[in-house]
């Protein structure tokens, strides 16, 4: 009776699990069928009269995109803005977290609290200053100005997070790589990146799919030359209105994206975010 139960209540949640799952690829599928239609057969009807007429689908709408100057370029220009700014954000929040770990200097009690004060900041606030700043600097409006404001708002929480996970390393590990001789620099290219890559991984992933999908930044920073997917998205919307030949495989790429990243590195995913749960 015992196993009866356990597989029956097994298969309740398989089954309940499977139709979660369902429900919510439902609208990313319907976004992949609506990108394969025209624009008069979306006018017709929902994109689940494809399975009464499969006829309807093409890779029409993808081609046009593919000659879109402004969405390839708005592509190039998220591809330019999301890389640098996940790669600096890991690096420099690295570092920062392995000093603020296990190395001894003037100060460290006291400014990891402020770094920890900086995550209640809301972006919000830091947008029409920061603005102003970079006019007079010459990046507003430019890719290195909407990377630079993503770093700078993203390394606070990158550093907290890599800060608190570090400590769980062996001390021991570390010490006696002091003793044969190893730099700091050594043993954080050596021991600390490697032993510490699932949160390095968990945190690149997170910053990426961030920055990747981020409107509120990009759109008062970036200008027509630099904006990003997301920013010539709502571009469309605005000009174009109906235009869901253009905005439908737009959106799927600008979704597929962030998918490929996360489940290319989903192994890496996991264990930062199950790390130190289990002592």
């Amino acid at each position: 009776m015992n196993a009866i139960r356990r597989g029956l209540g097994n298969g309740l949640v398989h089954g309940f699990l499977a139709l979660t799952g369902l429900v919510r690829l439902t609208p990313l599928a319907g976004l992949l069928l609506s990108s394969l239609r025209s624009s008069e057969d979306t006018a017709k009807g929902g994109w689940w009269t494809v399975f009464a007429s499969p006829g309807q689908l093409s890779f029409d709408n993808y081609t046009a995109l593919l000659k879109n100057s402004g969405m390839t370029q708005a592509l190039w220009n998220s591809v330019l803005i999301s890389v640098p700014t996940t790669f600096l954000v890991v690096i420099i929040a690295a570092l920062a977290g392995y000093a603020f770990a296990w190395l001894d200097f003037p100060g460290r009690d006291s400014i990891f609290p402020v770094v920890v004060a900086l995550l209640v900041m809301p972006v919000q606030i830091g947008l029409l200053p920061v603005a102003k700043l970079f006019g007079q600097l010459g990046l507003f409006g430019t890719i290195p100005g909407v990377v630079l404001f993503h770093v700078a708002y993203g390394l606070p929480f990158a550093v907290f997070l890599l800060r608190n996970y570090f400590p769980e390393m062996p001390k021991e590990m570390l010490e006696a790589a002091r003793v044969d001789g190893g730099t700091e620099w050594r043993i954080f290219r050596q021991l600390v990146l490697p032993v510490g890559r699932p949160a390095i991984a968990s945190l690149a992933i997170y910053q990426f799919l961030w920055v990747w999908n981020d409107l509120l930044v990009a759109l008062p920073f970036a200008d027509s030359s630099s904006q990003p997917l997301t920013v010539q998205l709502q571009s469309q919307i605005r000009q174009f209105g109906s235009s869901i030949d253009v905005l439908a495989p737009g959106a799927f790429v600008s979704l597929v994206v962030p998918l490929v990243v996360f489940f290319a590195f989903q192994r890496h995913f996991v264990q930062g975010v199950m790390a130190g749960s289990v002592k």
